[in-house]
């Protein structure tokens, strides 16, 4: 991630809290308001769940494709 991402796209989604932490390290401001959890898209401040560390990666799927399905409506 790079100040040249941030002016480059329209958005930027992290998928944890771990995630948007470390990105604020880098951007600590966001002054167009374009990074987001996924999950926020969806009324719902949680995490995508992680198959890293549970190996299911079905709720996974299906975090990202209710986050996503959100986002586009």
């Amino acid at each position: 991630m790079s100040r040249s991402d941030y002016d480059r796209f329209d958005r930027i989604i992290c998928m944890d809290a771990s995630n948007l932490r470390l990105l604020k390290r880098f951007m600590p401001d966001d002054p167009e308001g374009k990074i987001h959890l996924m999950m926020s898209y969806t009324g719902v401040g949680r995490d995508v769940a992680d198959p890293w560390y549970t190996g299911d990666f079905e709720t996974t799927f299906q975090d990202l494709l209710e986050g996503c399905e959100a986002m586009l409506a």
